[in-house]
């Protein structure tokens, strides 16, 4: 197991690491189980679309609001 030194990180390292981790999980899916309440609210934002109930935006814009 890695030992990371994140009481002397700065935020932007350990966000880096995230990503890092992150991309490399996303790489191997289909080793990474998914727990079956994903797939319950999944079904539910589904009928929330269907009953026209769901507001959706381009991802470039909803980053640039969690980024601000």
């Amino acid at each position: 197991m890695v030992n990371l030194p994140l009481d002397k990180m700065t935020v932007e390292e350990k966000l880096q690491v995230m990503e890092e981790i992150w991309d490399d999980l996303s790489g191997r899916a289909e080793g990474v189980p998914s727990p079956s309440w994903h797939g319950e609210v999944l079904a539910e934002r589904e009928q929330a679309v269907e009953r026209g109930e769901a507001v959706s935006e381009e991802w470039a814009a909803t980053k640039s609001k969690i980024r601000e």
